[in-house]
């Protein structure tokens, strides 16, 4: 695959580089995104006692490369004890530029769902003293996790964060806009049967929409089935582009920049150009 020139940068927002999928691939996964055109990549943390020997160290041998610090919901009661002042210890390093994954799943019964929520606000309040975006999971969580992102903010104030891999319902994809957050499709959209995401696709905000791969999982046609990557996040642009009446260049353009909107630890790519909108929660 070779990167169109003629195309603003793209990034992944989302994806799992310290997985053994990639093993001793790595350097030639992130080398054909770099051909696709990707200019930034987000490889995110699941579990926290992982971080500095898998997250982190993937994240400092590319320059094109960054993560996040976090537990994921299925690992919710075997890492208990992660606290606020922990993420945020560890969220000072220049390329940690998030926090999470962090949120609910009922889909699967990994993790309970009190520790879940209780670790869920664990990874706001860092995210908050920070000013950095939560990466939130939510799967069959629906109600519970508008409810969590609502009771935050009128309690606590305001914070940045993004539902990645967006698969939920309308009401919480707007629930969480009007809170100011993003919502992030993955190949997940371009599936066949996805019409009623990408009818979601279509009406979330052009400033608060994402794509990433959220790599090594659901690869977008024509992979579909075979183990993701960053550089098939062409996929999905073309799919949300055709969705929402734009062509490549804007949804390259507008997703790029919704990315450093909300990312805003990640320096911008040389020659790209200022930001079009503040970089701030609604």
């Amino acid at each position: 695959m070779t990167s169109d020139t003629s195309l603003p940068p793209l990034v992944d927002s989302h994806c799992h580089l310290d997985f053994d999928d990639f093993g001793p691939e790595r350097d030639e996964v992130v080398a054909r995104a770099r051909r696709a055109g990707l200019v930034r990549m987000v490889t995110i943390c699941t579990r926290v006692r992982q971080f500095e020997t898998r997250i982190l160290p993937i994240a400092e041998a590319y320059d094109d490369v960054f993560c996040t610090v976090g537990t994921h919901p299925h690992q919710a009661d075997e890492e208990p004890d992660v606290t606020a002042d922990q993420l945020v210890a560890y969220a000072a390093h220049p390329k940690v530029v998030g926090i999470g994954e962090c949120g609910l799943d009922y889909f699967y019964s990994h993790g309970s769902p009190e520790a879940q929520a209780a670790g869920f606000r664990i990874h706001i309040e860092a995210a908050r003293r920070l000013d950095l975006p939560v990466i939130i999971h939510s799967r069959d969580a629906d109600e519970d996790m508008a409810r969590i992102l609502e009771d935050e903010t009128g309690r606590n104030g305001p914070f940045r964060a993004v539902l990645h891999c967006f698969s939920s319902g309308r009401d919480l994809a707007m629930r969480a806009i009007a809170l100011g957050h993003y919502v992030s499709f993955s190949g997940i959209v371009t599936f066949k049967k996805s019409d009623e995401l990408r009818e979601i696709a279509a009406a979330v905000p052009e400033d608060r929409i994402l794509v990433e791969t959220d790599a090594p999982y659901l690869a977008p046609p024509p992979h579909r089935g075979k183990r993701n990557e960053p550089s098939y996040v062409v996929h999905t642009h073309r799919v949300v582009a055709e969705t929402r009446g734009w062509d490549e260049r804007e949804s390259a353009e507008r997703t790029t920049r919704n990315f450093h909107n909300l990312f805003s630890k990640v320096p911008m790519p040389e020659g790209f150009g200022p930001l079009d909108v503040d970089r701030k929660t609604a």
